[in-house]
């Protein structure tokens, strides 16, 4: 053989590609790596439950009342969670607190009405609402400043925010004067008996 010739095979030999992994090594890794994000879906799932055992001294939460008197106001929108009030990450997940749903809103002269298909409905009245604001922030939902309402509501011993966004945001606004004064209106009551 000449030496162009064992320079050529030499090349060509060089050229060849790598050895294909094995299809029993490749199995493994896709069966270690789906037990692995089942694991941590496992601990995601227990840290949820213990957050709900910790809170388990909140009582339950209040039915709608029947015979509601008229509406002053209503909205559609999502529901994105209740944390302790003051406290934007401390998320609240007993009694269904913490599941995002679509929700119905209505506000009327006995309180505040919140209908959430496919999650657990309540009723906040009047004599407990202390508040509402425009904040772009609650555990697990961050948006543009304002973009969140956020009414304040006292449930046993224990403040909540619950963050709602209204389908059509420049209802926020209403929504925020009609609590506040609510509340206003409600403490002055009480202040003069």
């Amino acid at each position: 053989m000449t030496p162009a010739v064992i320079q050529l095979a030499a090349e060509a030999a060089e050229r060849q590609s790598a050895e294909v992994t094995s299809f029993g090594a490749r199995m493994a890794w896709v069966v270690g790596l789906a037990v692995f994000v089942a694991f941590v879906y496992w601990l995601m799932r227990q840290g949820w439950k213990w957050r709900g055992a910790l809170q388990n001294d909140l009582p339950e939460l209040p039915a709608t009342p029947d015979g509601l008197p008229a509406h002053r106001l209503a909205l559609t929108g999502r529901y994105h969670g209740s944390t302790t009030a003051g406290q934007w990450l401390d998320r609240i997940v007993a009694h269904g607190l913490g599941v995002r749903s679509r929700v119905e809103l209505t506000l009327t002269d006995a309180g505040l009405d919140v209908v959430r298909p496919g999650a657990t409905d309540f009723f906040v009245p009047a004599a407990q609402l202390r508040g509402a604001r425009l904040d772009k922030g609650i555990a697990g939902k961050v948006l543009t400043e304002g973009g969140l309402l956020v009414v304040t509501w006292a449930h046993g011993d224990k403040l909540i925010d619950s963050g709602f966004r209204s389908d059509r945001a420049a209802e926020h606004a209403a929504w925020v004067e009609a609590l506040n004064h609510m509340n206003q209106s409600i403490t002055t009551e009480g202040a003069e008996r």
